[in-house]
């Protein structure tokens, strides 16, 4: 028996027990439940089969072991410093030699700089859903997300986290330094899964927005949308430069934004409400229509 459940009462037993359960089953191990004595069938056992769970042997060429090695150096000031160097330490026991000397490339080192990188790696690993505040290009301030987070992934030099968005029922991917206030946890750990199959960098590559290669014409009220106006080209301002917006009592402004993909720019115009209008092309304009008959019909 192992050692902490020799000398536990009954119940201090069942609570490690479970905890115990609950942590193998999370790190991937199979637990099964099934009779072992023929004589009380309505006693449960607990069996691990090794030939389920266990992995073979790791025989690595040299070039294999020093793209760990070179793992351990690009995250050695991260949360998962920790993983890797253990990584290593595991793969030295078991034979496996890690030339450091062919390591000569620059350092390429992942920081811990993005204070939300650890919160969603471990809701992630969890599988706890998650909310937070994020600020789409183009809106000064952020809206609330859900997500039921299944990894994060690098991508383009930037982290995003890539999940289920609960409350659009669709699989997003957020921007990490886009993130704004703490991430919080809400329910229980295991509360979902990932669909089986799932590729997550191919799944990035398709949520991904594109090189911006169109351009969309929208009025904005002067004074407003700021950093809508940042990254785009203001041509035209105000009645005196043949400017008129929706609101006659307002002075507007025509500005070209660039876009890759229009329902991506509807849900940023969309954030922006009345202080925005688009003028062209019809794709953004329609895409922002179709969401705003959406909010009515569920009122």
């Amino acid at each position: 028996m192992v050692p902490p459940y020799r000398s536990a009462t009954d119940e201090a037993f069942e609570r490690m027990f479970e905890r115990d359960k609950d942590e193998l089953r999370a790190l991937g191990v199979p637990v099964q439940v099934a009779g072992t004595d023929a004589f009380f069938d309505d006693e449960p056992g607990y069996r691990i089969r090794q030939e389920e769970f266990a992995l073979p042997g790791i025989d690595l060429t040299a070039d294999e072991a020093a793209v760990v090695g070179l793992a351990t150096r690009v995250w050695q000031h991260a949360g998962l410093a920790a993983a890797t160097s253990d990584a290593l330490a595991k793969l030295a026991a078991g034979g496996v030699s890690v030339d450091r000397s062919r390591l000569d490339l620059a350092p390429v080192v992942v920081t811990d700089d993005d204070p939300h990188f650890e919160a969603f790696w471990q809701a992630s690993l969890d599988r706890v859903r998650v909310s937070f505040g994020y600020r789409r290009r183009g809106s000064a301030e952020p809206a609330t997300r859900t997500l039921e987070p299944w990894g994060v992934v690098s991508f383009s030099g930037r982290w995003y986290v890539v999940g289920r968005d609960v409350d659009r029922g669709e699989e997003r991917m957020f921007r990490l330094s886009r993130v704004q206030g703490p991430v919080r946890r809400s329910g229980r750990g295991g509360a979902f899964s990932v669909p089986a199959g799932t590729d997550l960098r191919e799944l990035t590559r398709r949520l991904a927005p594109g090189p911006a290669t169109q351009q969309a014409t929208v009025l904005v009220r002067a004074g407003t949308c700021l950093a809508l106006r940042r990254a785009a080209a203001v041509v035209g301002e105000g009645v005196g430069e043949g400017v008129t917006g929706p609101d006659p009592s307002s002075d507007w402004d025509r500005l070209q934004v660039e876009f890759s993909s229009p329902d991506m720019l509807a849900d940023e115009l969309l954030a922006l409400g009345a202080d925005v209008y688009v003028e062209d092309p019809p794709a953004v304009r329609d895409a922002v229509v179709s969401r705003l008959a959406a909010v009515v019909g569920s009122a």
